[in-house]
């Protein structure tokens, strides 16, 4: 057998950068598309994006907004869904309150489900319908499931265009794998198996085999249609959209949490725009630096407690030429002690007010720095819209809810306890990304 090529590679294939560089463009095509086909007066159907989300995960609690790689778990899909640019709704549908309210920081609408629909016996296509039924307006449904973090706005788009432009009624995604398969030996065949997939005398190499299609799971598209007169997700005129084995992360069925981290870092989406490389670093110093805490002596000097780990954090941004500054109040830390911090760790250390950002806006356009290349590590509310303007932003572990879901990451560390150390970390692998595309686009146009 001929050795097969590999799947057609997508924008994200060849670096975010250039996905991000072409959206605009995308989305007013997509637009005039739509509005060519009004014209002639044909009805454009309503495609919406459906991820579901249950409460009661048996073997990871919560499972679909714990934390990967600083993202909740349904975050990284549904950031993918909504930089497609092509669903005309993007839905989560949970029983589970969190979730709810994570779904929503994320940009998703809910659709409450049913306690009919939210038993461990029920199906995924039971879900599916109740939606359906209660949304008349949707035409095309994309059930996209959370635990595929690496799936990517391209997998998505060119998927959909089997059946906007192709006419398949349902297009679900499959990852090639090279595995013999073997029959189990039952009982009653003494121990015997056989071959399930392939001639053990005619054992083929890897690169002289095509392999087997198997669904990763990563989403279904189906029409209404499918969905609600014939029961199924997948029947009609059926296609399947191939992505590569490096996407194709299923922490349900074959990969544990630390290993997911590690290809999410690697494979995942981290939005449609540019990765830039941080110039300038905020951190507040109470509740991220510190855990919050000021010890007062008995002869009446301040102390506060720093770990380690996140000083060295912060030296090692510092060797890599971005600008820290550390953010006190009057309230936590006097004159003198904020001195002595700047000179322990070689940051400059701002006095800022009730809003901090007043303080850090006046700094950034001092520097003449646009918020996509400033990071903010804050703790709680007055930090907020900080959290929101900067390109890459981090809170605690620890932190309220309120910062948490502003910010564009989470950290695994505690206050205090090596969170900016993660942060410096996660700011440092990102820079290495950005560095690795520009690398790639360079090759790309040697063939252009």
């Amino acid at each position: 057998m001929a050795a097969r090529k590999r799947p057609r590679l997508g924008p994200a294939d060849m670096g975010d950068a250039e996905v991000g560089d072409k959206h605009g463009g995308e989305e007013e095509e997509e637009e005039e598309e739509r509005d060519n086909g009004e014209e002639k007066g044909e009805k454009r159907r309503h495609v919406a994006a459906l991820v579901l989300a249950r409460g009661g995960s048996k073997g990871i609690p919560l499972k679909n907004v714990k934390m990967l790689a600083g993202v909740p778990l349904v975050g990284w899909v549904l950031r993918a869904a909504k930089d497609a640019r092509m669903f005309d709704s993007v839905w989560v549908s949970t029983d589970h309150d969190e979730i709810e309210k994570v779904a929503r920081a994320w940009g998703a609408q809910v659709h409450r489900r049913s306690p009919e629909v939210s038993r461990d016996s029920s199906s995924s296509l039971d879900t599916i319908q109740e939606f359906a039924r209660l949304n008349p307006e949707v035409d095309v449904i994309c059930n996209i499931q959370a635990t595929s973090p690496c799936l990517h706005p391209f997998h998505m788009k060119e998927a959909l265009e089997k059946i906007t432009l192709l006419g398949y009624d349902s297009v679900f995604s499959v990852v090639r794998r090279h595995q013999f398969r073997w029959q189990e030996a039952k009982q009653d065949t003494n121990g015997v198996t056989s071959p399930l997939n392939m001639n053990p005398s005619k054992r083929p190499r890897r690169q002289d085999w095509d392999g087997e299609l198997c669904e990763n799971g990563s989403f279904y598209f189906a029409t209404r249609d499918l969905i609600m007169n014939q029961g199924v997700l997948q029947g009609g005129k059926m296609g399947y959209y191939e992505m590569l084995p490096e996407y194709s992360v299923d922490i349900d069925v074959d990969i544990d949490w630390p290993v997911a981290e590690q290809r999410v870092l690697r494979f995942g989406y981290f939005g449609h725009e540019k990765p830039e490389e941080v110039q300038l670093m905020f951190c507040l110093v109470s509740g991220c630096l510190t855990d919050g805490q000021t010890i007062v002596s008995g002869s009446k000097g301040e102390m506060v407690h720093m770990n380690t780990k996140d000083l060295t954090g912060l030296r090692i941004l510092r060797r890599e030429g971005v600008e820290v500054v550390l953010l006190v109040s009057n309230e936590d830390m006097s004159k003198t002690l904020s001195d002595k911090l700047a000179k322990r760790t070689g940051c400059d250390v701002m006095q800022v007010g009730a809003e901090p950002l007043d303080d850090v806006q006046k700094w950034r356009k001092e520097k003449g720095l646009d918020w996509k290349v400033v990071a903010f590590m804050g703790f709680d509310e007055p930090d907020v819209e900080c959290l929101k303007l900067a390109g890459l932003s981090a809170a605690p572990q620890d932190a309220p809810a309120v910062a948490v879901n502003a910010a564009k990451y989470t950290c695994h560390a505690r206050s205090g306890q090596g969170a900016v150390r993660e942060f410096v970390e996660h700011i440092l692998l990102l820079k290495k990304k950005a560095m690795a595309q520009v690398e790639q686009d360079r090759i790309n146009r040697k063939h252009f």
